[in-house]
């Protein structure tokens, strides 16, 4: 396995910096599943094995290793251990594996985004249901009173996944869903970065209260102006490729998130 950066210390982690631990330990496994690194069939080390070569908790191992499952990436074979799986191009999140062949950047992905979210955001203007707004609205909420960086980054994906669920389109909600991953490592940035924002543009709130209106063109304008922000406080992180800005982030972090005694 890839070995991971040093662990920013040896005291019991806060509930912040163990979200922040889980997603590097996450990602570096898909990381090495995805490339070959590991094969199909292997099995991974132990939990206890793991914790120490990453640096963190069997508790932090134990998360990682539940959303490798849930990604279908491993199988759990109680008494046996972890194995890889099988990948099958059934599940959407395969065509992650995909995009990030290429080395996608954040400008690569905020310009995929702009055409498709900008469609998506006018059909659910047109087509939301009470239901529909209802989750926008819970999304929206979870977003505004969350206090750390994943679950911030978790209710801004799922936002913009009601909208995608509203359009009442499922190959764009799919399609969607397909770049939820880069997605969420931009997500990442955007909730704890305050160099990339910018006053006056449209968020989520903005997009909600246009939605809600039923003003489809100020929906698709306001989604349009949300995404790109990010092509203009960006910087020279801007052509970097999402996996390193990730990494680099999260790394970041985990330096500035302190530890419980």
């Amino acid at each position: 396995m890839t070995a991971p950066p040093t662990s920013p210390s040896g005291r019991a982690a806060s509930s912040s910096q163990r979200g922040l631990l889980t997603e590097r330990v996450a990602r570096q496994l898909e990381h090495d599943i995805r490339s070959g690194e590991i094969a199909v069939g292997s099995k991974l080390p132990s939990e206890r094995e793991l914790a120490e070569h990453f640096g963190a908790s069997r508790n932090v191992v134990r998360e990682a290793l539940r959303r490798l499952e849930a990604q279908h990436l491993i199988e759990v074979a109680p008494g046996r251990g972890s194995f890889v799986a099988e990948q099958s191009p059934g599940h959407a999140r395969n065509y992650d594996a995909l995009y990030r062949a290429g080395r996608p950047t954040v400008r690569h992905l905020i310009e995929a985004r702009i055409p498709l979210e900008v469609e998506i955001v006018g059909l659910a203007t047109e087509r939301a249901t009470a239901g529909d707004l209802d989750a926008m609205r819970v999304a929206n909420d979870a977003l505004l009173t969350a206090t750390d960086v994943i679950h911030k980054a978790r209710a801004d994906l799922d936002f913009h996944d009601a909208i995608a669920a509203a359009s009442g389109n499922p190959v764009l909600r799919i399609m969607l869903s397909s770049i939820g991953g880069m997605m969420f490592e931009m997500m990442l940035r955007s909730n704890s970065d305050p160099s990339i924002g910018e006053p006056g543009v449209p968020h989520h709130p903005e997009i909600l209260e246009a939605i809600v209106a039923r003003d489809v063109e100020s929906a698709r304008v306001r989604m349009r102006e949300h995404l790109r922000l990010g092509l203009r406080t960006y910087g020279a992180d801007l052509d970097l490729s999402l996996d390193v800005m990730a990494r680099q982030h999260i790394d970041t972090l985990l330096r500035g998130v302190p530890s419980q005694d």
